[in-house]
């Protein structure tokens, strides 16, 4: 956000103040100078204040330095996307001795993309509401209690939606608890329904409370509702999918929708941009695609590093697989087994820049580069002028180390019209909703593919992909047969958006597709681009390479450098080492909470029950 660094310094100390504990959920005392004697809840800016100890929890963009919880690029590794050198990681198998932890910044699993077993930010939400009614409310108009209302019971629902996202049925405190309160401390998990419900109650009443303004680039109703939308997609389909509740799914998913439709309708977002400077730029104030993004500023020293990892410099260890790029749609509209463009099979870098779609372009080096496990190397985060820059030039700081400082959108446009379209869609074709029509198309995968090229783009032949027509879509014959063909083109163009985003593992969980990410499946998860060896990537037929290197060609045989069939050596790249990760089974969808918790529990004469499946 844009705040500048004492400030957060400030509201960090303030809101850790708030925090802090020594058990499961009992604390300390609150900070007596903040609370009780007048000196704090006075007013809009105190609330305000306390507001702002939420973003960068929830609005971390690109987060800070080093830092990769969160990220793209960096911290959402583990997908199907991506294939690493040696064996994929493999989800866990057992449960952990502590799953647990009580500090604002605790850890995230990786795994499953949300919060470690911790309920810090549940307690500083309900913290928030308790003082808003109790302290604030006589000194704020009606609109103004509404208004930090909402905010807090924002920053709560989303907490909660995280949680469950990670561990289904999760204990629900309602209020801030008392110290000597154990009964409630250790209470078992609530039922992922009744949580959700609760979750549900708090997004409606944001909807209708929360402002359409409150300043420059902070939480307000358009903010709020796209994440809602986000979320509510994720529950809802995961209710659908998974064979839960289907009238929560129902319900959850017209939310999404309808959260959706409030941006959607405000006419203040559009597709003004082309796709790169969506993510390497210095500023993203005036991009009206970009719904909240995160400042970063070299004069007040806040930074980050995930442009580095994309300078064309820095090695990719997980890198974009050749079942990734066999998904990114022809400019004809088509999936390449289907389209009619010249030279669609052709799966050099240089050709598929021309005949995919120009987020392919804008995400990934067109020229081969061995710096990444599959020779195709992602550079959808940082400038065109950043790639490979030389140390000479003035912005070298901006794209090496952790001294990047171009802006984060933490949440676009796209997303929400990719949202509406999935809830409606699911809604259509399971709940009686009405049906997806061409100017819902229109309006969201159109409208994408609308977006402007940048000179670059144009310079090196993209072109904008042809627009989806309802009468028209093209058979692919790599679909589920349990996925519709137009769910199929949705979910098809949530993949060529959001690469190196948030969102693959949590969409291939809430779908219940999981089984994506077993790699024996198919061969095309271990190998990359096509590549002739001997004149693109001559190092890797040294002799060190023999016996090491391989290609597989396009019937599928597998050729292994022997030291003198350099001329044999041409075909897609295998993943050197490259093996599958540790079976995949029905309980990796949710994370099991650790043994000590369960302990301790036990220990004070109560129950903690395990997630389902562990």
């Amino acid at each position: 956000m844009k705040i500048k660094a004492k400030f957060i310094y400030i509201l960090l100390g303030v809101s850790m103040g708030l925090t802090s504990c020594n058990s499961l959920l009992d604390r300390p005392a609150l900070d007596k100078i903040t609370d009780g004697q007048g000196l704090y809840w006075r007013d809009e800016n105190d609330l305000r204040l306390f507001a702002n100890g939420f973003y960068t929890q929830y609005f971390n963009g690109y987060n800070s330095s080093y830092t990769t919880d969160y990220t793209p690029v960096r911290g959402y590794t583990l997908s199907d996307d991506l294939t690493f050198s040696g064996q994929q990681t493999s989800f866990e198998n057992s449960i952990p001795d502590s799953r647990y932890s009580v500090a604002e910044a605790g850890d995230w699993l990786s795994g499953y993309a949300g919060p470690t077993w911790n309920f810090s930010w549940v307690r500083k939400s309900n913290i928030f509401l308790d003082r808003l009614e109790n302290m604030a409310k006589p000194n704020l108009t009606p609109e103004q209690y509404n208004h930090w209302t909402a905010v807090a019971r924002f920053f709560k629902g989303f907490e909660y939606a995280r949680l469950v996202s990670v561990f289904g049925d999760v204990p629900y405190f309602e209020k801030e608890i008392p110290a000597a309160d154990f009964d409630t401390q250790y209470k078992d998990r609530t039922n992922r329904g009744e949580v959700m419900d609760h979750v549900y109650d708090d997004f409606v009443f944001v909807l209708q409370n929360m402002r359409n303004d409150d300043g420059v680039n902070v939480l307000n109703k358009y903010v709020a509702a796209s994440f809602i939308s986000r979320l509510m997609l994720f529950e809802g389909s995961w209710q659908k999918y998974h064979g839960l509740d289907q009238a929560k799914a129902k319900k959850y998913l017209e939310l999404a929708q309808s959260a959706a439709e409030i941006v959607m309708n405000s006419g203040k977002f559009s597709f003004g941009s082309d796709f790169k400077s969506l993510f390497s730029s210095q500023d993203l104030n005036s991009n009206k695609e970009v719904i909240l993004y995160r400042k970063y500023d070299a004069s007040v020293n806040v930074f980050h590093a995930i442009g580095s990892y994309q300078n064309g410099i820095e090695a990719q260890a997980a890198a974009p697989n050749l079942k990734l790029i066999k998904e990114f749609i022809c400019v004809d509209g088509k999936p390449f087994a289907s389209s009619t463009v010249e030279n669609a099979s052709d799966f050099s870098l240089a050709n598929l820049a021309k005949t995919r779609d120009p987020r392919f372009e804008a995400s990934f080096d067109t020229d081969l580069n061995s710096k990444a496990s599959t020779f195709v190397y992602g550079t959808k985060y940082v400038a065109r002028n950043g790639y490979k820059i030389p140390s000479a030039n003035p912005d070298y700081s901006k794209w090496n180390s952790n001294t990047n400082t171009s802006d984060a959108p933490v949440i676009r446009y796209a997303e929400v019209v990719l949202n509406w379209l999935e809830a409606k869609q699911i809604l259509a074709e399971f709940f009686g909703g009405a049906a997806v029509g061409q100017s819902d198309i229109d309006k969201s995968i159109n409208a994408i593919r609308s977006r402007p090229l940048d000179e670059i783009a144009v310079a090196r032949g993209v072109k904008k992909t042809a627009a989806l027509q309802l009468g028209a879509i093209a058979n692919d014959p790599l679909r589920d047969g349990d996925v519709s063909p137009l769910m199929w083109e949705i979910r098809r163009e949530r993949r060529m958006e959001f690469v190196f985003e948030y969102s693959r593992l949590m969409d291939l969980r809430r779908w219940k597709k999981l089984n994506y990410m077993d790699f024996s499946k198919n061969t095309d998860y271990f190998t990359g681009i096509w590549v002739d060896v001997a004149k693109q990537a001559p190092d890797f037929l040294k002799a060190n390479y023999i016996n090491v290197t391989k290609v597989r060609k396009a019937d599928g045989t597998i050729v292994t450098y022997n030291g003198s069939n350099a001329a044999e050596m041409v075909g897609f790249i295998v993943v050197q080492n490259a093996s599958n990760r540790n079976a995949i089974m029905d309980k990796n969808y949710l994370a099991p909470v650790g043994q000590a918790q369960m302990v301790e529990y036990e220990q004070r004469g109560y129950k903690l029950t395990q997630t389902k499946g562990w």
